[in-house]
């Protein structure tokens, strides 16, 4: 894989306020990286800079080999970008803006055609081509912004919530687009949705007061999170003080017996530096023929290891979750 985005102590100051404060990393072509963190944490600003939408205070961005402060045409040639709410012009139909940024980018003619043919396609807008674009709904916005976005075929997408406002299917497709636009590209997107991350990502960086508090793939990030390896055992039907012997085992930092529930007891077990314990609760329980009801380790989530890692910032709303991640014993 080449490197087709490579950022090196990017700082961006409004003022007296720091946005983004001199961060480094790279994207690889192949690679799908989310761009977590809450509120004002700088993902916006960042992908701003790496489009050439905003001028860095200090620091350098290539894309694609181009330096985007020396050389921003060369490298926005390279570049789709999906800003933040979608930004349109009102009284212009996606057909026109199309045929309008098609123009831009420099194709003509059949060239022209075939392209907005196939981009309309491959985001669904047809039934609303000809119609202006502040009679479309948030979620046909998005779409088109999407089409703009990826019409000159980019090596680099950058993607501001490319899901905003759209339903569950249309969420499907588009990431069964990004999925699809991979291979070949280096794709950025913002997000606040778990669920995305999981679907699309293959690495995910979470950002927190302009500086990178997280850098990993999907499962990497969850192994970091408080509750990675948790045991979660139900025994059934006993009434016997189970708690020694799980307590007695190697690894193992603390046992909290739960609600009991239908004559059963249950444990959650937290083992020492997230180590996996998972085989030696059970050799336990099967030297000691207990009736076990329920035995599962815990992957650790996202939203937890998101919390954690930006725990500075009080009151910053989750990320969304959906109730398939919600691990339960």
């Amino acid at each position: 894989m080449d490197t087709l985005i490579e950022i090196q102590n990017l700082t961006k100051h409004f003022g007296s306020l720091t946005a983004v404060n001199g961060i480094s990393f790279t994207v690889q072509r192949g690679e799908v990286l989310g761009f977590l963190g809450p509120n004002g944490a700088g993902k916006s600003t960042t992908m701003k800079m790496i489009t050439g939408f905003l001028t860095p205070t200090s620091g350098s961005i290539q894309v694609a080999g181009h330096s985007v402060q020396s050389d921003a045409i060369s490298a926005q040639e390279n570049i789709g970008y999906l800003p933040e709410g979608a930004p349109l012009y009102p009284d212009m139909t996606p057909a026109s803006l199309l045929r309008f940024v098609a123009a831009i980018r420099g194709m003509t003619g059949a060239t022209m055609r075939e392209r907005i043919e196939q981009v309309v396609a491959q985001v669904h807008v047809e039934s609303v081509l000809h119609q202006s674009v502040e009679t479309l709904s948030k979620g046909y916005k998005r779409r088109v912004g999407l089409a703009l976005a990826i019409l000159n075929d980019p090596e680099v997408l950058v993607l501001d919530e490319p899901t905003d406002g759209l339903d569950p299917n249309q969420k499907h497709e588009v990431r069964e687009l990004i999925r699809e636009m991979s291979q070949n590209k280096a794709i950025v997107l913002s997000t606040h949705i778990l669920e995305e991350v999981d679907a699309v990502c293959t690495r995910a960086i979470v950002i927190d007061r302009g500086t990178i508090v997280a850098d990993g793939t999907p499962s990497a990030l969850r192994a970091r999170a408080e509750h990675h390896n948790v045991v979660h055992l139900t025994v059934r039907g006993s009434d016997r003080p189970l708690e020694a012997d799980l307590r007695a085992l190697a690894n193992v930092a603390s046992v909290d017996r739960l609600a009991d529930s239908n004559g059963n007891t249950a444990f959650a077990i937290k083992p020492i530096n997230r180590v996996d314990i998972v085989g030696a609760v059970s050799d336990l329980a099967r030297t000691n023929q207990w009736e076990i009801e329920g035995l599962v380790a815990q992957p650790g989530r996202l939203d937890e290891l998101f919390r954690e890692v930006t725990a500075s910032d009080v009151g910053s709303p989750p990320l969304e979750t959906t109730a398939s991640e919600q691990v339960t014993a």
